[in-house]
């Protein structure tokens, strides 16, 4: 092809800028279609190699932004309809209708609809009074403890018909001045209270000694007590058990007519008008969320908020929301694992650009005779690097226009500007490298060429250590965002890291090889002579094949070791949380059967087990002061320090606690926490006193920093034996714990507990369990107030959360971005080395050597540089860990605030490290097998021609 491009341009002379000048009437050949047309396969293969690396450049944004945003919508979702939603508040004035209130909406809507996106589920509005009032009539039922009235709470809304059925009696009217509110309540709360139809509640009195009072024209039935609509308006479906300390009563709400709002504020010290209008949390976006917060001041307190106010007319108009908190928290755990999320892409980019750069090199090396030649003819610099990169713009471009297109169909996202920003990088250095690196290229070369090589590795050295040595010493990150050095370390590890290996693997590749030559096998000592005379560079490169493998190989031991530190440390965390493995509460009023215990005891997987008593008590000192506590009893404290040594929470000899028979004064060997011990040493007081009025002296046995029964690590306590302590307290001789650790099913649990569950509650207790019962707590057939709670269903808990899901997928994604990637890298080199080791294999095969012998060759030469960046690219990432696991915090990822650094890990490193030596090892099998056997079939028979 060359050789006809040449001839058609004979009779072409340089011009005086090195470029050429045409003869009349002749046509040369156009370059680039010539070109192309000259090697198809390599034209086709570097279009294809553009467009998935700028596919995945422009997809790794966009994951990431779905992924923030569904974090995003469903942390807000679980924050709850009111801290959502924005609440506009009004003093109800005298002239107030319904009209006027559908007014104020739509213009509060209007105004509040235009910047902000509103959901229409859970929209309400109306009026309710600012007080609740007792209802006094004697045959209505009171708490037998407390004798408390009943209190009601009155409301207006609009349509209340079409959200509530009548059941008994009639709507509400405006009714007559002076005389009752007519109002309408449950039927549910008119059964528990006993109110009959017609009652006249006396409400109490007024201020000025005047009696309110309203009549029960109506019972209704909520149709839908799920509707979000009856959010935070009272108890209006039924009558709510209100268990406020000295005051438990019942509570309920009813409704008024809309023309009597000026009676409703009359009877209630006032009303006020309420518009609710929640954000709809499928619209939020991550990258909005300081324009939302924004907006969202600006109608609580800013200008907005005064042109809500004069639109409406009504000056004191209020607007307020928990919103911008919760945005402010999901902002936070977004930035906090931002750059653990960002650490896989960021390896893949480093992968990609290695090979772009890898396959222009293998290219330059293919052409540079062509090249030298063109320059040697009398071809510019610049007119030569014009016809590469127009070559690249019919290949590359339209890859890139199709991946990111690719991208852009596939993952919509309403951004576009960090995709594009990255697909653009990606196709410039896909069009930019085989130019770059034909620039460079000389007839010759340089001696000073190693000095500089010598001189770039010592740059990256220096600049590696730098980075380290910065994110060692600002320490853990404080979910500021994105630190472009904290994502940059382990990567430079990975660089320097390889350019340490690409020195080292020569020497220890040819001293290999002079081992193998002295053995009889001629495969061995033959593969291992051309990997160390590969190594060298002397024929083709092999650094960026290399440091290819070993950025993937560190990337990803990296990420996977955070992510096992995360799946332990939330392990951990669930199992502190339970107490254990497994573990049971019941309320203040039960206590533990023993035939549960041992029934629970007996169960298979339970390996160490023991019931517990834990309770508030207060620590006596000499001067009558005191101070709060928790006072835990263990049945067996021998199980009770296998349980906490299980969790690394406490971790004590259980023989401390064994105390010799006594009296009341006689002291009870504890544990008590660090803080506990020092205000017993400061105050010299042992002696504590339960809720009961009992007293209990405490003789310090051993301090710890924590213990399996409390999971609150900053409350105090003290651990006794339950055996010293029943012999002096007898009358404490109960349990309403029990922990246990190993492969429990806590279903087995609930099952025993049901069978063996002890008294039910009554009373006061009685009605708790029922109004537990009443807003639709799942007790899975317990009593009331009974809990199995179990680490593996606490530790799922944890790690239900996108944004973690969205972290992981991203990691993994990435990570087989780079094993792709790798495994190129290393089959390009094979590619470029084809014809030189099809000669060789040929030539070999006329001399007796077998197929499987070739084979075997092949691999050897091969998998030195595989085998060096597996272990390198291992250490690598153990290093990384290692200098920089301390600068992560990984509070996010886990679902709850601990305080675990990453630290090397083995397994986590090695499994990745193996998987990807292999895919590249059977990559090289395969190619061989494909290609290989073609290739030298075809060497011979050009023998035979010849």
């Amino acid at each position: 092809m060359l050789g006809s491009v040449l001839r058609r341009a004979r009779g072409q002379r340089p011009s005086a800028v090195g470029g050429t000048v045409h003869r009349p009437g002749h046509r040369p050949a156009r370059w680039v279609p010539t070109r192309l047309r000259a090697n198809p396969p390599a034209a086709l293969l570097m279009a294809l190699l553009a467009l998935v690396t700028v596919f995945l450049a422009a997809a790794f944004p966009r994951i990431a932004d779905r992924g923030a945003d569904t974090a995003l919508r469903d942390f807000v979702d679980r924050a709850g309809l009111n801290q959502t939603s924005l609440q506009t508040t009004s003093k109800t004035q005298d002239d107030d209708t319904p009209a006027v209130l559908d007014r104020v909406q739509r213009e509060v809507t209007e105004l509040i609809g235009r910047q902000l996106p509103l959901a229409q589920p859970g929209r309400a509005s109306g009026t309710r009074a600012v007080a609740d009032r007792g209802m006094g009539n004697p045959e209505y039922v009171r708490i037998a403890e407390k004798r408390t009235d009943p209190t009601l709470g009155l409301l207006y809304v609009p349509d209340l018909s079409s959200r509530a059925t009548l059941t008994d009696g009639s709507w509400p009217t405006p009714g007559r001045i002076g005389g009752p509110l007519p109002i309408v309540i449950s039927r549910q709360a008119a059964d528990t209270i006993h109110v009959k139809l017609g009652d006249v509640v006396d409400n109490g009195f007024d201020g000025a000694g005047a009696q309110r009072t309203s009549v029960v024209v109506g019972f209704y039935r909520i149709n839908d007590p799920q509707d979000p609509f009856w959010d935070n308006l009272g108890c209006p479906a039924r009558a709510c058990l209100r268990p406020t300390p000295e005051h438990e009563h019942w509570a309920t709400s009813g409704f008024v007519d809309g023309a009597g709002l000026a009676a409703l504020a009359r009877w209630g010290s006032g009303a006020e008008n309420f518009w609710r209008l929640p954000v709809d949390p499928g619209a939020l976006r991550a990258d909005r969320l300081e324009d939302t917060r924004r907006i969202l001041r600006s109608f609580l307190t800013g200008h907005d908020a005064t042109d809500l106010a004069g639109t409406t007319g009504r000056r004191d108009l209020h607007t307020s929301s928990g919103l911008p908190e919760v945005l402010t928290r999901a902002e936070d755990r977004y930035r906090a694992a931002l750059p653990l999320s960002t650490i896989g892409p960021a390896g893949v980019a480093g992968v990609a650009t290695v090979v772009l750069f890898l396959a222009a090199a293998l290219t330059t090396d293919r052409r540079a005779a062509e090249i030298r030649l063109l320059r040697a003819r009398g071809g510019s610099l610049a007119g030569v690097l014009r016809r590469l990169i127009g070559e690249g713009l019919v290949t590359v471009l339209p890859a890139a226009v199709l991946g990111t297109a690719l991208a852009a169909f596939l993952l919509p996202s309403p951004r576009w500007g960090e995709s594009t920003v990255a697909a653009l990088a990606s196709a410039l250095i896909a069009l930019l490298a085989f130019p770059a690196r034909a620039a460079v290229l000389r007839s010759r070369p340089r001696a000073a060429a190693g000095r500089r090589r010598l001189v770039g590795e010592l740059l990256v050295l220096a600049v590696t250590v730098a980075a380290v040595a910065e994110v060692r010493r600002r320490g853990v990150g404080t979910g500021g965002g994105l630190d472009p050095l904290l994502v940059a370390a382990p990567l430079l590890l990975a660089v320097t890291g390889g350019l340490v290996l690409a020195r080292v693997e020569p020497v220890a590749v040819g001293r290999l090889a002079a081992l193998a030559g002295r053995g009889r096998g001629l495969v061995a000592f033959l593969g291992l002579a051309r990997a160390a005379r590969d190594s060298t560079g002397r024929r083709r490169p092999s650094v960026l094949p290399l440091l290819a493998l070993l950025i993937a190989v560190t990337t990803t031991g990296f990420g996977a070791t955070v992510l096992d530190t995360v799946d332990h440390v939330r392990t951990r965390a669930a199992r502190i949380a339970t107490g254990g493995d497994i573990g049971v509460s019941l309320p203040d009023y039960a206590t533990l059967t023993e035939s549960f215990t041992k029934a629970a005891d007996a169960l298979p997987g339970v390996h160490a087990s023991t019931a517990v008593w834990v309770d508030k008590v207060r620590v006596l000192a000499a001067d009558q002061t005191y101070t709060d506590a928790y006072l835990v009893l263990v049945v067996d404290p021998a199980a009770y320090a296998e349980i906490s040594r299980t969790l690394g929470a406490g971790e004590f000899d259980p023989a401390r606690l064994a105390a010799a028979p006594g009296g009341r004064d006689t002291p009870v060997p504890a544990l008590v926490s660090r803080d506990l011990a020092k205000r017993l040493t400061a105050t010299g007081a042992s002696q504590v006193r339960t809720a009961n009025g009992n007293d209990l002296r405490l003789g310090v046995a051993a301090t710890v920093g924590a213990t399996a029964a409390l999971p609150d690590p900053g409350a105090p306590f003290a651990v006794v034996a339950a055996g010293p302590a029943w012999e002096r307290l007898p009358d404490t001789r109960r349990v309403n714990r029990w922990f246990a650790v190993g492969g429990v099913d806590p279903e087995a649990i609930r099952t025993a507990l049901r069978g063996n569950g002890g008294a039910q509650p009554v009373g006061m207790a009685k009605l708790v369990a029922d109004e537990a019962t009443a807003v639709g707590k799942d007790a899975h057939g317990l009593p009331a107030g009974y809990v199995v709670h179990s680490s593996r269903d606490t530790a799922a808990a944890l790690a239900d959360d996108p944004l973690q899901h969205a972290a992981e997928r991203l990691f993994w994604y990435a990570a087989a971005a780079g094993a792709g990637y790798a495994l190129l890298a290393v089959l390009l080199t094979l590619f470029r080395a084809a014809p030189e080791r099809t000669a060789v294999l040929a030539r070999l095969r006329t001399m007796g050597l077998r197929p499987r012998q070739g084979l075997a060759l092949i691999i050897t030469e091969a998998l030195p540089q595989t085998l060096a960046a597996a272990v390198g690219g291992g250490l690598a990432a153990l290093t990384a860990v290692a200098l920089l696991g301390g600068a992560f915090d990984i509070s996010t990822l886990v679902g709850a605030k601990v305080g675990d650094a990453i630290t090397p890990v083995l397994l986590p490193v090695l499994l990745p490290t193996t998987g990807l030596t292999l895919l590249v090892g059977l990559g090289i099998v395969l190619e061989t097998l494909v290609a290989g056997r073609r290739q030298i079939a075809t060497e011979l028979r050009a023998g035979e021609q010849a």
